[in-house]
């Protein structure tokens, strides 16, 4: 691509072009099985697959797929948390030319409905408490032909095979179910282990879609993101060329980020992969000492992860304890990251970490900070082939110039197709090869980018646009201050105020006028928070992102009562 103002800022070994090859995810898979067969790929609690039983398992399930009737192109779901099962029913499912289709295993019954009637999902792959708790009684409303059913245990060794199962079942909720089989209802390890790997020859092409990944896109309603085999291959190649720390067959990922995410999928467990890398699988993203100890006892090198991970971590009375000093390389994402909280990690493990951004839709990285040359704040330049550009929120004919707010649009190799189904919702989002991504940013003089909010976000407070990150930014900066969230509620005055939902960090103490202090002292006035509302916790995504729709619904709901 033509030279843009950001390839200055590339590290000296990155190119702002590469020359891309032919292959998929399941590729990639086979080639790390042929190179490093006795690499431990996966590792689970007491349980280890090497890359080569991880190729048989893949070969295996897709083998089953295809006697069921799965078909090149058919929609297979997989409903569950980070566990082996996962990710042998993703490349499985990838294998047998199918598309796979994961779902938030926190989904409620209505919305595991929609996406799977959406996608039109043939074959599930579910963990036995979210089939026993919701999926069971679904039945009759949903096409699906065969559930392939997965237990936590069913990959661990003597003697957390037998002692996991009781302590799972004392969970609120319990994490493992009985579970009645018939001709339809499949158990997941029996049924691997009955099959012998002869998977049909399938002729993949880059262009046919292997991922559908659900996403509210530019209106709210759940819609499926079609991701292609080369969209997805393309990100892998662009983040092994980007991550320079990172050794092909020599690193260990933390995989706590949500796999059924984008983040997660693409960052950790693909990208992973095609580093021929160990995926350290944690199925709780909120359980931090297990993430310590995971750190600490495989000695993970690389461990992407969202800011409120990295807050948790340092603010953990037992942080002290853990040899975190193997992580070399983070990657932050999904929120602002608050400058305190990556000194204190880095000064914890010695690691360094760079924030980026990405979107579902863009499968998901398009930004990321050079690792030589990053900026503190900023969510880094674009990935190699990427473009971008700032346009004027209201006309989006209209390019900015350096540090103007506007709408940052997309192009590049990891841009999705479209929207399952939903031309009318494409053609909304990719206009003329661009893609419009609801966020607000700006571009500065050395072609870095920085995040001000989304679209909807926005506060127009008297006239003047506020932007909540920049609000929550200044005040996660204050010593007392753990996390924050900031709205724009009615107001007959001034059109819009703004109010922040504040956590104070454990042992600290501030008044909401110590606060709206701060902000005054550190912006504008009028961008300063009119109220505050300290809150034990605040709502957050499956991704730990905070949910400012869940606040402003929290607060109308309060003022129209």
């Amino acid at each position: 691509m033509n030279q843009r103002p950001w390839h200055a800022a590339y590290d000296a070994s990155v190119s702002p072009s590469l020359e891309y090859e032919n292959t998929t995810l399941v590729d990639g898979l086979e080639r790390a099985a042929a190179e490093y067969p006795a690499r431990p790929a996966l590792v689970f609690l007491n349980s280890t697959l090497t890359y080569a039983q991880l190729l048989t398992e893949v070969e295996r399930l897709a083998t089953a797929l295809a006697a069921m009737g799965v078909k090149p192109g058919d929609r297979v779901a997989i409903d569950m948390p980070n566990l082996p099962q996962f990710v042998i029913a993703y490349y499985g499912i990838l294998r047998a030319g199918a598309i796979a289709t994961p779902t938030n295993p926190l989904y409620a019954p209505r919305e595991i409905e929609h996406q799977w009637t959406d996608a039109g999902v043939d074959v599930a792959v579910v963990a036995d408490f979210i089939y026993a708790s919701r999926i069971a009684a679904m039945k009759p409303a949903l096409r699906v032909n065969h559930y392939i059913i997965a237990s936590v245990p069913e990959y661990l060794r003597f003697p957390l095979n037998f002692l996991a199962p009781i302590k799972l079942r004392r969970q609120k909720p319990p994490l493992v179910a009985a579970v009645e089989w018939a001709d339809d209802v499949h158990p997941f390890r029996k049924l691997l282990q009955a099959t012998h790997p002869a998977p049909p020859a399938t002729a993949t092409d880059v262009d046919q879609v292997a991922t559908l990944l659900y996403t509210g896109g530019t209106t709210g309603v759940s819609k499926g993101a079609a991701l292609t085999h080369g969209n997805l291959a393309a990100n892998v190649a662009q983040l092994r060329q980007w991550v320079q720390p990172a050794e092909r067959g020599d690193e260990v990922v933390l995989t706590m980020l949500p796999l059924f995410h984008s983040y997660g999928l693409t960052v950790a467990m693909n990208f992973g992969i095609g580093m021929a890398a160990t995926l350290v699988l944690i199925p709780n993203p909120r359980d931090i000492p297990a993430i310590m100890t995971a750190i600490a006892k495989h000695r993970v090198t690389l461990a992407p992860a969202v800011p409120a991970t990295y807050n948790a971590i340092i603010q953990h009375p037992d942080v002290a304890k853990f040899d975190l000093s193997s992580v070399r390389a983070c990657n932050s994402g999904s929120a602002p990251l608050p400058v305190d909280v990556l000194q204190r990690f880095e000064a914890a493990t010695g690691g360094k970490i760079t924030e980026g951004f990405g979107l579902t839709e863009t499968s998901p990285v398009t930004h990321s900070n050079p690792f030589d040359r990053r900026k503190v704040g900023s969510i880094g330049v674009p990935l190699p082939d990427t473009d971008a550009k700032i346009v004027d929120a209201d006309d989006p004919t209209r390019d900015l110039g350096v540090n103007e707010v506007g709408e940052l649009l997309l192009a590049g190799p990891q841009v999705m197709r479209g929207y399952w189904n939903r031309e009318d919702e494409t053609a909304l989002t990719i206009k003329n090869g661009w893609l419009h991504t609801g966020d607000l940013a700006r571009m500065d003089e050395d072609g870095f980018f920085f995040i001000e909010g989304r679209k909807k976000d926005m506060i127009i407070c008297s006239g003047y646009n506020v932007y909540p990150d920049e609000i929550d930014r200044v005040l996660t900066a204050h010593p007392a201050v753990l996390e924050a969230g900031t709205i724009g509620i009615p107001d007959e005055q001034r059109g819009e105020s703004v109010k922040s939902f504040v956590v104070l960090a454990p042992g600290e103490t501030a008044t909401g006028e110590d606060l709206i202090a701060y902000c005054r002292e550190n912006m504008a006035a009028y961008k300063a928070p009119q109220a505050i509302e300290f809150r034990d916790e605040l709502p957050k995504s499956s991704v730990l992102k905070i949910l400012r729709r869940e606040l402003r619904s929290e607060e109308l709901a309060k003022r129209n009562a």
